[in-house]
């Protein structure tokens, strides 16, 4: 048995880490599963070396599991929680931006461990703009998309054509003080007013969809699954008790789109929707690089568990 461990850095409650932790337990696959954010410094101690040598090297513990930082086959960065500042104080800001550099630089630097994907390559593959430009250059159909703070230009845009708005960033938001989501809607010309200005605004051609598409990429191999939602709904995530999978293939040449859209970022996996014409187009709305799946592969059948612990198994050996 190679006795190289897999880091996977998630937080308590993780549902679709607990899928590939079984998995990988199952193949006698050494797992340290810990919460950087919420774990560090308090559970967890670390004494990381370099000088000499092949970069970094020394130990990680974790409760009752010790792993050697030069051994990490790889590292799953799934859900961490952030490092606290416990109320904004100046000491408490200074130790979590010591940790998240310090524990997180060295997660980051581990010789020889593939990432399934680096922290650094999330936090960048998360920019729309940059998803959006990555798409056109890898092959892929994009909707017109504006990105502005201006009324009169937004205003232009949405009159032109049927526009969705949408955020830039999927963060937190309370309505009324409950958790609420903000979902691609319709907006109109008229609806414009003075309010774009406070802020970036991404507004985006409607694409005339009968189906929406979720690709997870998992390395090289793409598992897609076809989502339909009742007429009218535009974001399918809005109405998750009445919608139905059913496995599709991915089209050709999309595939190797897919599979070039994560290799300009440096990323080893993806979660790619699209919104499906009726002709059978296949037109890129986004990509969460760190995105869920777990719900997908059982509606659809889509053995992505399998997929993602074969990645973590090999570790770099077949990424080099």
């Amino acid at each position: 048995m190679d006795g190289r461990p897999v880091l996977v850095c998630t937080e308590f409650e993780d549902a679709t880490a607990d899928l590939v932790i079984a998995e990988l337990n199952r193949r006698r696959v050494p797992v340290l599963r810990f919460d950087p954010g919420r774990d560090f410094p308090a559970s967890v101690v670390l004494a990381a070396r370099v000088g000499t040598g092949d970069g970094w090297g020394g130990l990680l513990t974790a409760g009752e599991r010790t792993a050697d930082l030069s051994a990490v086959r790889a590292l799953y960065h799934r859900r961490p929680s952030p490092y606290p500042t416990a109320g904004g104080e100046q000491t408490a800001r200074f130790a979590a931006q010591e940790n998240r550099r310090g524990l997180g630089g060295v997660l980051g630097a581990l010789p020889g461990c593939l990432y399934l994907s680096h922290p650094q390559t999330v936090a960048r593959a998360e920019y729309k703009p940059a998803q959006l430009d990555a798409a056109i250059r890898a092959g892929l159909t994009v909707p017109d998309t504006l990105i502005t703070n201006d009324p009169g230009e937004a205003k232009t845009f949405c009159a032109a054509q049927p526009t969705i708005y949408k955020p830039l960033h999927a963060g937190a938001y309370e309505v009324g003080g409950e958790p609420a989501g903000i979902w691609a809607a319709p907006v109109e010309g008229d609806e414009i007013d003075g309010t774009v200005s406070h802020s970036a605004h991404l507004f985006q051609a409607l694409v005339p969809k009968v189906a929406d598409v979720r690709a997870v990429v998992v390395g090289e191999r793409v598992f897609s699954a076809r989502i339909t939602a009742p007429p009218g709904i535009v974001d399918w995530r809005a109405a998750y008790q009445s919608l139905t999978y059913e496995p599709v293939a991915c089209p050709d040449g999309t595939r190797e789109a897919l599979v070039c859209f994560l290799a300009a970022f440096g990323l080893h996996f993806g979660a790619f929707d699209f919104a499906v014409t009726s002709d059978g187009a296949w037109w890129f709305l986004e990509c969460n690089p760190n995105g869920q799946w777990a719900w997908l592969e059982d509606a659809a059948g889509l053995p992505i568990t399998t997929a993602i612990a074969d990645l973590l198994e090999n570790g770099a050996r077949d990424h080099e």
